[in-house]
């Protein structure tokens, strides 16, 4: 983030608190193709901000396929890519959060 470490620590904050809900937001969209596409948007966007590489290909993936189901496909979303996108985006998201509360100031995680 042009040689300023403090832009990627803001934009890792970001991520860990705008996407703290994503999950259960994300689950409820799941059958709804527009939303959920707009939800896994948002993920592949801010994770390729952080440099979550494997989340923001996983979503890149899904909503892929969502955008063919959009356009007119009638294949099913296969369930191995929303299994994997759960997967990166949990771990993607624990790694964040892990490394944000040990960056900052012991007397802020108090």
């Amino acid at each position: 983030m042009l040689d300023q470490p403090s832009l990627w620590w803001q934009a890792v904050g970001l991520f860990v608190a705008h996407f703290a809900d994503w999950e259960a937001a994300w689950r409820d969209s799941i059958g709804d193709d527009p939303r959920e596409r707009k939800l896994v948007h948002a993920l592949r966007s801010a994770a390729a901000n952080v440099g979550a590489h494997e989340i923001a290909a996983s979503a890149g993936a899904l909503e892929d396929c969502l955008l063919a189901r959009l356009a007119g496909a009638t294949e099913d979303v296969p369930d191995a890519l929303r299994a994997r996108l759960l997967a990166d985006f949990r771990h993607a998201w624990q790694v964040a959060a892990d490394a944000l509360e040990a960056s900052l100031p012991e007397s802020m995680t108090r």
